[in-house]
């Protein structure tokens, strides 16, 4: 599933291939996203000039000229590039929004857990996918003092607690991973035995890997791209996700793996207590 760094990587390569352009066609092809599309989608859409594009945690906003938000999320596979009018239709091209410049806006998602709606703005504070969402980790208001509150207030096992979305937006298993091994934290440990004078290490070090994730545009592990249809390198990087039995690249050890809440999580047993 794209996490913070690939849909941040996707709003900055819509930013000049989309805005300022005005949506003159709306074609649903498959209604039956995670949620079905709405019946007045099309007709809302059309017409409307996209002046913005923000992004909350994993969701993208399309802020639109008539003081609609275009909400869109990506799920499991989706994908929002921008294509020449005139390109024929890929298999699992489920929207496409016809721009003013002979180019258009399409998702295209295989397994369909991905989302679009349209709304008011002015009411967005009241949407349920926005309204539940905790402080993003880039947000430079976001203390240390703040998380330690948040990890006090838990019991569960610390990476569970980072890739809550209510608690922090936008973290997810891939960069929680990275992220508490160069906490030199281990994934299991219950958020009330991280001490004090750890929290702000840790939160650097999530801020790190998600601004360094988003320099090399993302981690395309499987089938994620941006705008242009470009894949991301930070999978490079990666230090201890999804390389169970490799060495620690700082002891050597042998990296681990264990299940929690039904995800994977990796972590050296030498650096990581």
């Amino acid at each position: 599933m794209p996490e913070l760094p690939e849909v941040e990587t996707v709003r900055r390569s819509l930013l000049p291939r989309v805005v300022g352009r005005t949506i003159v066609a709306v074609t649903v092809a498959e209604r039956r996203l995670r949620r079905p599309i709405q019946p007045d989608f099309e007709r809302r859409l059309a017409g409307q000039r996209i002046d913005a594009i923000d992004r909350r945690a994993k969701y993208l906003l399309f802020a639109l000229s008539r003081g609609d938000w275009l909400l869109a999320h990506l799920g499991m596979s989706g994908s929002l590039i921008v294509r020449a009018t005139a390109s024929p239709s890929v298999l699992h091209d489920h929207v496409r929004l016809r721009l003013d410049d002979d180019n258009e806006l399409v998702l295209n998602d295989p397994r369909r857990f991905g989302l679009l709606k349209v709304g008011a703005a002015a009411r967005a504070a009241d949407w349920p996918e926005l309204r539940v969402l905790g402080p993003d980790p880039l947000d430079s208001t976001l203390t240390s003092e703040q998380v330690g509150a948040l990890l006090r207030g838990s019991k569960r096992a610390i990476k569970n607690l980072l890739i809550d979305q209510t608690a922090l937006g936008g973290v997810g298993n891939i960069y929680a991973n990275e992220a508490l091994f160069r906490a030199r934290i281990r994934p299991t440990r219950r958020t009330g035995r991280v001490r004090k004078a750890e929290v702000a290490p840790l939160l650097d070090a999530l801020r790190a890997v998600l601004e360094e994730a988003i320099d090399l545009g993302g981690s395309s592990i499987s089938d994620y791209r941006d705008g242009d249809g470009r894949p991301g390198y930070f999978q490079l990087r990666l230090q201890v996700y999804n390389r169970e039995g490799e060495p620690c690249p700082a002891c050597g050890a042998s990296i681990r793996r264990v299940v929690q809440s039904g995800r994977s999580s990796f972590y050296c047993p030498k650096c990581q207590i």
